[in-house]
């Protein structure tokens, strides 16, 4: 990115000044190194994103920010209805609340590197991963519908995990106002054997170890201990989400002329928060969301099934459930008052300050997890929401490292079979349906996880806490 285009506006932040229709300025929060390695196609939904109906305060990028559909990915913004505010499927993303779930397990290292490849095979085994994988669970349309009301709910009443969990869950494990209605049948056929499974792409299953904490008490209160095992699950609401956001994608931009709404970009369509159409995509995500925490808990409850098999010891507990491409409501101060916000985060996490109300007791003097996850081979961390990020961010931060290259370049320029073997090499071990997916998902074809992590720390967004190493990789 040309990075003369940016005014400097604080340490690591770059501000975009309104210009050629912008309502508001652009923000990117990052290292003049990463700002630098972004495509200038960020900037540009960045600007694109700010021209939008009803957008208050600011267009924002975090520091993975890279180039997606209609908004950057890593692209945060809050509209106002009260300002004739929107709702964007494309500020969302198709893999609606895609996201992580950490899993503590009380677990030396030594235990679980003894029987690493025994652990890899019992989770491929008992997770199914890559594209169009089916689990065992098969929902007939009544249970479908439960399910997409329910969330993780409906999967502990089913027998998958415990209520422990849902403490640790964003939204208590259930998105409420979700309608099942608005999603349509051939959405629900796709997600009916698809619960239980990890998906492809980047998702993943991974066994972590924690390699060093920075922050001893948020680590205290999240149950880390250098030396000690964890489990990251990465993966969201599989073919239903992606069907619910094509579908309204297309009723979006449809419909936009009717709205008096003129889209800078057709990928950036949206509708009124204050519209029979909007309405019907809140439903319908909402219904997403629930899907993907359902089906983090299942994958959780055949997790603690595969761990028992090789490491009977092991007790895995819930640390934190956090989705990173959602569309929630939220009350923030924006312009000096505070407002009921449909705030949009597409590859980026909510990172709640301390104190906050909505975070569970043991959590709440600390600040909430901020899972950021790595890929293969390459550090993973927990962060820590901060009482700035509120103001500068909407309580938001990085997700992930970000992709360097695209799917396409990384899989001509890796083999899956040499990425594979080089990690062995490492101590990682890699389980996988395809090789192609691990080649597209090499480390080397994403930023430095560790230059974004610090990034946002700097910049107030979320602070460190510990820093983790991959030991076991299921990857989709």
């Amino acid at each position: 990115m040309d990075i003369s285009t940016l005014e400097p506006a604080g340490e690591h932040v770059w501000r975009i000044a309104p210009h050629g229709g912008m309502r508001v300025p652009g923000l990117l929060f990052a290292t003049e190194a990463l700002v630098r390695a972004m495509d200038d196609k960020v900037r540009e939904q960045v600007c694109n994103v700010a021209k939008l109906p009803g957008i208050v305060g600011a267009s924002m990028a975090m520091p993975d920010a890279h180039w997606g559909y209609g908004f950057p990915i890593g692209g945060v913004a809050a509209f106002d209805p009260d300002e004739g505010g929107v709702v964007s499927a494309g500020g969302v993303g198709f893999d609606i609340s895609c996201g992580v779930r950490t899993l503590t397990t009380g677990l030396p290292v030594d235990a679980v590197t003894a029987v690493a490849d025994a652990l890899a095979d019992a989770l491929f085994r008992q997770v199914p991963a890559g594209l169009g994988s089916e689990g065992e669970v098969r929902l007939g349309p009544r249970e479908m519908d439960a399910m997409l009301r329910g969330g993780a709910r409906w999967a502990l009443e089913r027998g998958y995990g415990t209520e422990a969990d849902l403490d640790r869950v964003e939204e208590g494990g259930r998105m409420s106002g979700a309608d099942p209605a608005a999603v349509s049948d051939l959405a629900k056929t796709r997600q009916r054997d698809e619960m239980g499974t990890l998906g492809s792409g980047n998702h993943y299953l991974e066994v972590q170890m924690v390699e060093t904490v920075h922050d001893a008490r948020a680590a205290r209160a999240f149950g880390l201990r250098e030396g000690e095992v964890v489990v990251s699950i990465h993966c969201g609401s599989r073919g239903l989400g992606h069907q619910i956001g094509s579908e309204y994608l297309k009723r979006m931009a449809a419909e936009a002329g009717a709205h008096g709404i003129t889209l800078p970009d057709r990928e950036l369509a949206c509708a009124p928060v204050r519209s029979a159409l909007g309405a019907a995509y809140l439903g319908a995500m909402r219904s997403g969301i629930n899907c993907a925490l359902a089906n983090r808990q299942i994958i959780t409850h055949l997790t603690r099934i595969a761990f028992a098999e090789v490491v009977p010891s092991a007790r895995l507990t819930t640390l934190y459930d956090v989705s990173h491409n959602t569309c929630k409501v939220e009350r923030h101060r924006v312009a000096g008052r505070e407002r009921e916000l449909f705030v949009h985060r597409k590859g980026a996490t909510r990172a709640l300050g301390p104190g906050h109300p909505e975070l569970p007791g043991p959590l709440r003097a600390v600040g909430q997890p901020v899972l950021v996850g790595g890929s293969m081979g390459t550090a993973s961390w927990i962060l820590a929401g901060t009482e700035s990020g509120e103001a500068r961010a909407l309580s938001s931060a990085c997700h992930g490292a970000g992709r360097a290259m695209s799917r396409t370049a990384a899989g001509k320029r890796w083999k899956g079979k040499a990425v594979v073997a080089d990690l062995a090499h490492r101590g990682i071990v890699v389980r996988s349906p395809s090789m192609r997916g691990v080649a597209e998902e090499a480390p080397g074809a994403y930023k430095d996880v560790d230059a974004v992590v610090e990034a946002s720390e700097v910049a107030g967004l979320a602070r460190r806490v510990a820093r983790l190493l991959p030991l076991v990789c299921i990857k989709g």
